[in-house]
């Protein structure tokens, strides 16, 4: 196991707080988290049948593969896939899975009925570019975002009803993930780039991202918490060439290499591949610090979600395959493991509306191939 170095911190989800002693101040933090061998599921089990490492009273079963035809469907699953999330469907639920190939990228969906079966499989966005994470909307639409400088971030229809629209206004560059905010009305992005910024989008209709609004990049000093502020981008959709978003502001913060995003009752957390961080980001008073730092330990930091009892798990993007859970009471421990997949990265990580069901990839499989990726689904007593 390598050393996680977790900031005492907490996690909420489905709008409930639950914070423990770690709870911030402006952007004060407790002592370190305990990294433990087990989590409160207790300790994983030797591999299945799918080389899942899971504790007891989990199963695993492969939902695609990558140049295969989801089972009992025509469509042939997408290469590369990566960020995801879930979306209910009256008693089922409907999972997104973006490609992170260029060209092609795009987002496939998997619809699935009350008992988890899967009913059908279709592509609900074509013809874009590396579409690495995203975020939901309250208004149940896929964010999908491209990983590539100059990129654009489309909106999509999960049920595939509606053609996907490119949403210019949320600016032009190498985007990464993306989390809404409905109290404050604004959705917050990352950037995966060395000296990536972070920003929020401020609709003019919250609901309607066909009406504009303004995009703004975060301002702080150099440290690792503190007070910061926001300052409206120039030029949000420079044609390449121009100045980049990033560098259009000279005393906007840079990270290195912005990944996963998670919203969740005044907190925005988002992870940082190239320092092994996951930051915090307080929205109510606009202090932000350190919830994780890697310490040169762990170096994959990457997709993130959080469940409705307020654990949040983090996916690695490679390191030893593992989805990792931080517990309110501050335990860190892996509740997944993937075996023979050295040369992959785990993404996707995702909730079905219940909560019993996880939803993630390996992107590119045993063979390190972008048209070897696994599209997994994990049963069992997940805390909810």
């Amino acid at each position: 196991m390598r050393r996680r170095s977790f900031l005492r911190a907490a996690v909420v989800g489905g709008g409930v707080a639950a914070f423990t002693g770690g709870l911030w101040t402006g952007a004060a933090v407790g002592g370190p988290a305990r990294r433990v061998a087990e989590s409160p599921y207790g300790p994983l089990l030797p591999a299945d049948g799918n080389g899942l490492e899971l504790p007891e009273g989990f199963t695993s079963r492969v939902i695609a593969h990558s140049t295969d035809k989801v089972a009992g469907t025509e469509y042939t699953w997408h290469d590369a896939p990566d960020g995801g999330a879930c979306f209910p469907d009256g008693d089922g639920w409907i999972y997104v899975s973006n490609s992170e190939i260029e060209p092609g990228g795009g987002v496939g969906a998997i619809k699935f009925n009350a008992d988890g079966t899967v009913v059908d499989a279709y592509r609900i966005l074509d013809g874009t570019r590396r579409n690495c994470s995203g975020g939901k909307t309250p208004w149940n639409t896929w964010l999908s975002c491209e990983e590539v400088p100059y990129g654009y971030v489309f909106e999509t229809d999960p049920w595939g009803r509606n053609e996907p629209v490119r949403r210019d206004a949320m600016g032009s560059f190498n985007h990464e993930a993306a989390a809404c905010d409905p109290v404050r009305k604004v959705i917050y992005l990352t950037e995966d780039e060395p000296d990536g910024c972070f920003y929020r989008f401020r609709p003019n209709n919250w609901g309607d991202l066909g009406a504009g609004g303004l995009l703004e990049i975060l301002v702080a000093g150099e440290g690792t918490s503190g007070r910061a502020s926001w300052v409206e981008v120039p030029n949000p959709t420079p044609a390449e060439g121009d100045t980049p978003t990033r560098e259009q502001v000279p005393e906007a913060k840079h990270f290195d290499g912005g990944e996963g995003c998670y919203y969740a009752a005044d907190r925005c957390w988002f992870t940082t591949t190239g320092d092994s961080r996951v930051w915090q980001f307080n929205v109510a008073d606009d202090t932000f610090g350190l919830a994780y730092d890697g310490d040169g330990d762990l170096g994959a930091v990457d997709n993130l979600t959080g469940s409705s009892f307020g654990d949040l798990y983090v996916a690695e993007d490679g390191d030893n395959m593992e989805i990792c859970i931080i517990t309110p009471d501050d335990v860190v421990a892996p509740v997944v493991r993937v075996n023979g997949h050295d040369s992959s990265g785990l993404t996707g990580p995702a909730f079905n509306p219940a909560g019993d069901r996880m939803y993630f990839s390996s992107q590119y499989g045993p063979s390190g191939e972008f048209s070897d990726g696994y599209t997994y689904e994990i049963s069992g007593p997940f805390r909810r």
